[in-house]
């Protein structure tokens, strides 16, 4: 199956993608057909170059049921799924794999072998996620975190959830990112702590403590979005009407958010895990074609980006 390139958000993302060589990816127990088709529609279009782990027989036995050829992918035998978690890991800690990628199984146990303090992908950063969204009512890529991790962060958790989403923005072109925290106003209040949150973060950056984006907040969705809305309110931003990222204030926050895009925009979305040693892909098994394949093209991006010290 290939996908239509042209004039889309994601299918521009694509396009950069076409100059550069595929990445070698770990893929963590591909026992589905959906988890299989993903990687190898992304290896047909150049984007990875994947290493396949789990049961052998499991996974030969849902090829040929998806009349898929594994015979030009190398194989990693593990006999379940968190055994090919922590292979995957092993892969991208020797050096033969450069991002991880989800296969079939629970997201838990993906993360699990992630954060592991023996042998696991730690950073000195929070780990933290990303929605990459093309919301087909907005003008460029929406990146909306975090939606899927960190489910009530502190602020000092927000430093690295903010620094992540920028560092993700840089890696897909954008020069000096736009960041929108969201809280529900757009004034500074003790009753809110989200906005107390928000408007520490702009200060922090102001002193450098978070790096190469422009922020603002809080700001309420509307005046995040609609430069119209915050004008209205007296509002004067760089960041209104053309926001790259919206940093939500917790995980229901931005959860809650990025499926209203999806289901009521018709949004597509692809997900990131960022924070860790290499780009994890997230993928599922209600992804569309479209939406797995943007999801590769941006772990792509950034993986180039790393080696270009970027």
């Amino acid at each position: 199956m290939t996908v239509e390139t042209g004039t889309g958000k994601y299918e521009q993302l694509l396009d950069k993608c076409t100059r550069l060589e595929p990445i070698p990816t770990a893929v963590a127990h591909p026992c589905d057909a959906s988890a299989l088709s993903g990687a190898v529609e992304a290896a047909e279009l150049g984007l990875i170059v994947p290493i396949l782990v789990g049961p052998l027989a499991k996974m030969r036995a849902t090829a040929e049921t998806a009349g898929i050829d594994l015979g030009r992918f190398r194989l990693v035998d593990a006999s379940h799924s968190h055994a090919s978690a922590t292979k995957a890991v092993e892969l991208i800690r020797d050096g033969s794999a450069q991002v991880l990628m989800k296969g079939s199984l629970h997201t838990d146990e993906l993360m699990s072998a992630i954060v592991a303090r023996d042998g696991g992908l730690r950073t000195g950063r929070r780990i933290s996620h990303a929605f990459i969204m093309d919301v087909p009512t907005y003008h460029k890529v929406l990146i909306v975190t975090d939606a899927a991790i960190n489910i009530a962060p502190a602020l000092e958790d927000k430093v690295d959830i903010c620094q992540n989403a920028i560092d993700l923005a840089t890696a897909l072109g954008r020069e000096r990112p736009k960041v929108a925290i969201l809280a529900a106003v757009e004034t500074v209040t003790s009753k809110m702590p989200a906005t107390l949150d928000a408007a520490a973060l702009c200060k922090m950056a102001e002193r450098g403590q978070i790096t190469g984006g422009i922020l603002d907040g809080p700001l309420a969705f509307d005046n995040a979005i609609s430069k119209e809305a915050a004008v209205t309110k007296g509002i004067r931003s760089d960041v209104s009407g053309d926001p790259d990222i919206l940093l939500a204030p917790d995980l229901e926050a931005g959860n809650i958010l990025a499926k209203q895009l999806s289901y009521l925009a018709k949004a597509d979305s692809a997900g990131m895990v960022l924070g860790a040693r290499v780009p994890v892909i997230l993928t599922s098994r209600a992804d569309t074609v479209r939406s797995r394949i943007a999801s590769c093209a941006v772990a792509m991006l950034v993986a180039h980006a790393r080696r270009m010290g970027s």
